[in-house]
């Protein structure tokens, strides 16, 4: 996956957290459910964002930044950039 391509799948996250806020605001979905499926979208915004960290550190240090590889949940959870 390329920059270009994880920043197009956080865009998709980005707007899908918007249409849910607005479902919620509207009534059409129960807190529950939106926030169990906001939570979902948090997970992979963390992943996508390690992926792109992980992208620039290979480039900056002269390696293929195509080996970077997604990491599971429980290890980028809550990442800040």
């Amino acid at each position: 996956m390329k920059d270009s391509d994880i920043l197009a799948h956080i865009d998709r996250l980005i707007a899908e957290e918007r249409d849910l806020r607005a479902l919620l605001a509207s009534g059409s979905i129960s807190s529950h459910e939106e926030n169990h499926r906001i939570r979902s979208i948090e997970e992979a915004l963390d992943q996508a964002w390690d992926l792109l960290r992980q992208r620039r550190a290979h480039r900056e240090f002269g390696e293929d930044p195509d080996s970077a590889e997604p990491r599971p949940v429980d290890e980028v959870e809550e990442y800040r950039q």
